[in-house]
């Protein structure tokens, strides 16, 4: 009889253990590159878009993506380009989506590094065998009509040149709507985020079910 026992224990536990691997085996990763926009800056943790992501992948029945959120208030795409190397060693994820350039138009850097940037992220991601979505930024018209154009161009030539898919424009139906940005005109409200997951779902939900 003991020995029954200990055949059935021993069963069981190769049983739990192959369970457990093909779980993990299943399940995906993706990571999120971005600055304070996706860093929760001025919101509670639980109202940002990427804890509202969370709640959206269980209710699709993705639950068994994790979600890595690497995003920093005040991030540049030098910074996220020096950063993703051991990003991608460390979480080796599936899906990486890359919110990163607000920073940099701001500062007035030039559209050409920003590109070049952005574009190592999106080499390093695809190398590292990992799908990736751009999310696209504009900057106000106040730094003037041209560079205000270059900048806005960086994003719909990076995801046509390597046929990526590209959340058009981040801040669209928030930057301009009464109660959707925090006092200094940057940031969205906690009220916004909803808003800016409805934004980028559509183009990342198709990059989760492939």
């Amino acid at each position: 009889m003991d020995t029954v026992k200990k055949v059935v224990r021993s069963t069981v536990f190769l049983l739990l253990w192959l369970a457990a691997g093909l779980a993990q085996a299943n399940q995906g990763t993706l990571l999120i590159m971005g600055d304070s926009l996706s860093a929760a800056y001025g919101v509670p943790t639980e109202r940002a878009w990427v804890a509202l992501l969370k709640s959206r992948l269980e209710s699709e029945g993705l639950g068994d993506w994790q979600v890595v959120n690497a995003s920093i208030s005040g991030e540049t795409t030098d910074g996220g380009a020096r950063r993703l190397p051991d990003l991608l060693t460390q979480h080796q994820p599936d899906v990486v989506v890359i919110e990163l350039g607000g920073n940099d138009g701001l500062r007035g850097f030039p559209p050409p590094v920003i590109k070049r940037n952005l574009e190592s992220m999106i080499d390093n991601s695809l190398d590292a065998g990992a799908d990736a979505l751009l999310v696209g930024i504009q900057i106000p018209p106040n730094y003037g009509e041209r560079y205000t154009r270059m900048f806005a161009d960086i994003y719909p030539s990076l995801s046509e040149q390597h046929e990526l898919p590209l959340v058009p424009f981040f801040l669209d139906g928030i930057y301009n709507q009464q109660g959707m940005m925090q006092g200094d005109g940057i940031h969205p409200t906690a009220e916004a985020q909803s808003r800016l997951l409805d934004n980028v779902w559509p183009h990342l939900a198709p990059l989760l079910r492939d």
